[in-house]
């Protein structure tokens, strides 16, 4: 271990070998501190701390993701774990095998590159290069896990993300249609209350609903094909609670089973697609049902605070930017207001030359 050696000022200071450059000089780790004892155990902190590094960097990229899932794995959702090993699976292919000791900030953007250009491998989107969007929460991923066990610069240019201009469908058209069919209830409570799939599917007459209201206390997963039920949501203002409308009440009470929703959330996706589809519709996924509630509370002018704790969003930010969109009829009338606007602006100026 080494030594503390005492300065003319009267503090301790120990030198702590760190590494060896390309020109062969040895450099060191300066641990300063009152007294002898703090500086030579700050030093051998350290030290003990490179050793833990060193034989890390020895593992591949994967094997890196599995130790950072393993160190992890009580504090991260079943989601979250299976996503990582889907992108651990099938993302940045050319850098997985290799040592986290051999790779550099050049071979990671030679590497973010070359995964800007993968095609995905998805039944959805087969064949299509994969989304701006994936290669950003990838690289998120692997950035977290080479910054835990090195020093690597991982700073690095990312695809820009593609505004994609969604187009939603009037609540009143999405009510008319899924009226009286089997998935009318999850419809509703996605586009009025504003909840998952995963809550949805986490209803229960027993645990959910007392004295004309409804609470998430639960949500249900699906990871690997395996129904998981989890008792907290994925982020603390996920578990809210909402007074039951009087029609979606009528409908719970309507279900027979404890569980309000008893089909699997792939199956409620697939029903709600093909009602589009057989209304000549145009394709919104059932989640967008959750942006349908976000950009009718903004047509509403509901105070921010109120849409979010009703939506479950953390800020307002992710509520404005992710789910908050404008409807083609109002989109319409704002461009014919602010046309009639100028119009009337340019006919005065025209009149008075």
């Amino acid at each position: 271990m080494a030594k503390a050696k005492k300065l003319p000022s009267g503090s301790w200071r120990c030198l702590v070998y760190d590494y060896t450059d390309k020109n062969k000089k040895r450099h060191y780790e300066s641990f300063t501190s009152d007294t002898k004892n703090e500086a030579e155990y700050l030093a051998a902190e350290f030290a003990l701390s490179k050793n833990r590094k060193s034989k890390v960097v020895n593992l591949t990229l994967s094997e890196a993701i599995s130790k950072y899932i393993g160190e992890s794995d009580a504090i991260l959702s079943p989601t979250t774990i299976s996503g990582y090993k889907v992108i651990q699976k099938n993302a940045f292919a050319d850098i997985m095998n290799v040592p986290l000791k051999k790779i550099s900030k050049d071979i990671l953007k030679e590497a973010v590159n070359n995964e800007s250009k993968r095609k995905s491998d998805s039944t959805k989107s087969k064949g299509q290069i994969i989304s701006p969007k994936t290669v950003i929460n990838e690289y998120g991923l692997i950035t977290a896990v080479i910054k835990q066990y090195t020093d690597i610069d991982c700073t690095v240019k990312l695809p820009t993300k593609i505004n994609h201009i969604k187009e939603l469908i009037p609540p009143e058209t999405i009510i008319e249609v899924v009226k009286d069919t089997d998935i009318e209830l999850p419809v509703l409570l996605a586009m009025w209350l504003s909840f998952s799939i995963s809550e949805i599917k986490g209803l229960t007459k027993t645990n959910s609903i007392n004295n004309g209201f409804i609470t998430i206390n639960e949500v249900v997963v699906n990871v690997g094909g395996k129904d998981i039920v989890k008792k907290q949501a994925k982020a603390f203002t996920r578990t809210r609670k909402h007074k039951i409308p009087e029609y979606i009440q009528v409908l719970i009470d309507k279900v027979q089973t404890d569980q309000l929703v008893t089909m699997s959330g792939q199956a409620v996706h697939h029903r709600f697609t093909r009602i589009l589809e057989k209304n000549n519709l145009p394709h919104m996924t059932f989640h967008d049902l959750r942006h349908v509630n976000a950009s009718i509370m903004a047509l509403l002018r509901i105070p921010d605070k109120y849409a979010m704790e009703r939506g479950g969003w953390k800020t307002d930010s992710v509520m404005k930017k992710v789910y908050t969109h404008t409807f083609s009829k109002e989109r319409n009338d704002v461009d014919d207001i602010i046309d009639s606007y100028f119009n009337s602006k340019c006919n005065t100026k025209c009149n008075t030359q």
